[in-house]
């Protein structure tokens, strides 16, 4: 057989949908940017409630989808965040806007010896031992006077900013963490740390084999996550304006998280999107049915994960080949590229598979 020519030999990084997906995502965010100039107070808090919840989801599919960590304790960043908005907004007489920052920071700092505690865990006891960590956050959080005690406390510093231009602000910051944890994840994928943090999920022992510092990577993913969903978490409470321990520390936040992302699916980007606009609009349709809203909201995580194991996108994915966002490389020999996972039949050369989109590798 001929040698193939190094010129029929290409690396792609796209695909035919990632370049149509990339301006209709930017349309999207333009468009969204627009709504305070004519949208209604309700309108843009409902929108700040979509929009966090696609961060928090980005956040913790990071962690689980890619790096192999199931907390469920992540609530644990949302309140430290909330508190540390409060601490430099109102104690410390910051701008509570840019405070939104520091309680990404500082959610980051205490991420450290968060992990050097649930790091010693694994599988179930991880899980376990992150949600045994976040209420001893809360618990301090309560005996201590400073911090408002078991009472919590009223973001008062907004109020010298007109409300308008309050909810107009939080808003903006709203729709940035949004999109900034998806091109974050998404660049994270597509480098060398997100490579090697394929391989822990997949095999860690192999991935060790391989040279990859598997606590050192796991450690960055954890301050990353912990980092994002404290700045998410100050938000939610500049839109909320009051939290208590009770509230800030909740369980609620991380199932929030698992079900958006179990439900549009795991270890993808437009999982985690698709599952945080699912619950959203069920929230809205069904939360008037009362218990009949944690039923139906129950029975549909449940029909997910026994018939659409990958969620709904992933099952998509799978059988369609659509990938919005890759981050893996495809490497192609004219018409024809090659794939770990490609479907053959009998007489067909294995790996090889013909197609517009090619399958990624």
């Amino acid at each position: 057989m001929a040698k193939q020519s190094k010129d029929h030999v290409k690396v792609e990084r796209y695909t035919r949908t990632s370049r149509v997906a990339l301006p209709v995502a930017a349309a999207i965010v333009i468009a969204a940017a627009t709504i305070p100039a004519w949208g209604s107070s309700a309108i843009m808090k409902q929108s700040v409630t979509l929009l966090t919840l696609i961060g928090l989801a980005q956040m913790w599919n990071l962690l689980a989808g890619y790096a192999g960590l199931v907390s469920v304790g992540q609530q644990a960043f949302v309140g430290i965040g909330a508190y540390t908005l409060w601490v430099f907004a109102d104690k410390f007489h910051l701008n509570p806007f840019a405070s939104v920052i520091f309680a990404g920071i500082v959610a980051g700092l205490f991420a450290i010896p968060t992990a050097g505690l649930a790091f010693r865990l694994r599988g179930g006891y991880f899980a376990v031992g992150t949600w045994v960590i976040a209420e001893v956050f809360r618990l301090i959080v309560t005996q201590i006077k400073w911090l408002g005690g078991g009472s919590g406390f009223t973001i008062g510093s907004v109020n010298s900013v007109s409300r308008h231009a309050r909810e107009s602000i939080t808003f903006w910051l709203a729709l940035g963490v949004a999109v900034g944890s998806i091109v974050l994840v998404y660049f994270l994928l597509r480098s060398k740390r997100g490579l090697a943090l394929t391989a822990i999920r997949d095999n860690d022992l192999g991935a060790r084999g391989l040279g990859v510092n598997i606590t050192r990577s796991k450690l960055w993913v954890y301050i990353i996550a912990a980092a994002g969903t404290g700045m998410v978490g100050s938000v939610i409470y500049l839109n909320l304006l009051r939290v208590q321990p009770e509230a800030g520390f909740s369980l609620q936040w991380s199932a929030l998280m698992i079900f958006s992302v179990v439900i549009g699916g795991l270890g993808t980007i437009e999982g985690p999107i698709i599952g945080a606009v699912i619950f959203f609009i069920l929230q809205q349709v069904l939360s008037d049915y009362g218990t009949w809203y944690l039923i139906l909201i129950g029975a549909l995580a449940a029909g997910v994960v026994v018939f659409a194991q990958r969620g709904l996108w992933g099952t998509l994915v799978r059988k369609k080949a659509v990938d919005l966002f890759p981050v893996r490389r495809r490497l192609c020999l004219e018409t024809v590229c090659f794939t770990e996972e490609t479907p053959r039949k009998s007489g067909e050369e294995p790996g090889r598979l013909p197609s517009e989109e090619p399958p990624a590798v």
